[in-house]
């Protein structure tokens, strides 16, 4: 276990949990805590699904200013790929992933939370990318996630100005999945999460493979990759036991407990 990263894992769902008192502030060795955490969780069986969270009262609320200020561009230029790493790894996880997003969202923090499938947020939470107010633009994923997120007019609006967004707003213009009061936002996470717990692994790992590169390419081609993985699936035991339990229980009584 890392000093600011632990995993922690009950019922099928793993949950990252940051912890750098008193805001999460990201440095080099919380991010790469981060990635370790993210390749254990993406490797263990007893991992259905996936909790990024990073305490009752603040998600994190962006980098390590002060490590930042000292760093010199040499400096930067090798820290920049090993932060957006960081960030991937949690995005590429081939698990269902969710933010429980507490309290501030900022910069590397809220590029964290747009690393996951799904966000769900405290209706006190504030979101944003406010890099530019350093004379900086996001470095680990800010421009290009937010973008196809929200769309390109809307995340240039949150870039270019810094600003913070509240709960309402995020949910209405997508920034955020779901808003709930403060208290419960771990919960409604973990109610996400465990649809997942018995969940049929494979299929959904297939899915979010499909759907994540179908993002980066052109039609043509993200229905070639979606036929193949849908292909690949009849190898699997979760196609044998999905269509065991449809034809001799119904649809939707499929326990999956495989790989």
């Amino acid at each position: 276990m890392g000093e600011f990263v632990t995993l922690e894992v009950e019922d099928g769902i793993g949950t990252i949990r940051l912890g750098r008192p008193p805001m999460n502030a990201i440095n080099r060795q919380l991010q790469a805590e981060l990635r370790e955490a993210a390749h254990e969780a993406g490797t263990r069986a007893d991992v259905r699904a996936v909790i990024v969270y990073g305490g009752p009262k603040v998600f994190a609320a962006g980098a390590d200013v002060k490590e930042f200020a000292e760093m010199s561009y040499t400096d930067i230029a090798d820290y920049a790929p090993e932060l957006s790493a960081s960030v991937t790894a949690v995005a590429r996880l081939p698990k269902p992933t969710v933010a429980a997003i507490t309290g501030y969202a900022l910069g590397g923090g809220y590029e964290l939370a747009l690393a996951c499938d799904r966000r769900i947020a405290g209706d006190n939470a504030k979101v944003g990318q406010p890099e530019v107010l350093l004379g900086l633009i996001p470095g680990a994923g800010g421009t290009q996630r937010l973008a196809r997120l929200i769309g390109p007019s809307r995340a240039k609006d949150i870039v270019y100005t810094g600003r913070f967004v509240d709960a309402a707003e995020a949910l209405v213009i997508g920034m955020v999945d779901e808003v709930v009061a403060p208290d419960d936002v771990y919960d409604a996470a973990r109610r996400w999460a465990g649809q997942f717990s018995h969940g049929a692994s494979r299929a959904l790992a297939a899915a979010k493979a499909a759907i994540d590169t179908g993002l980066d390419t052109d039609l043509t081609s993200g229905l070639a990759v979606e036929t193949n993985l849908f292909a690949a699936l009849f190898a699997t035991e979760d196609r044998t036991t999905g269509l065991r339990s449809f034809l001799e229980n119904g649809a939707g009584k499929a326990r999956f407990d495989g790989r």
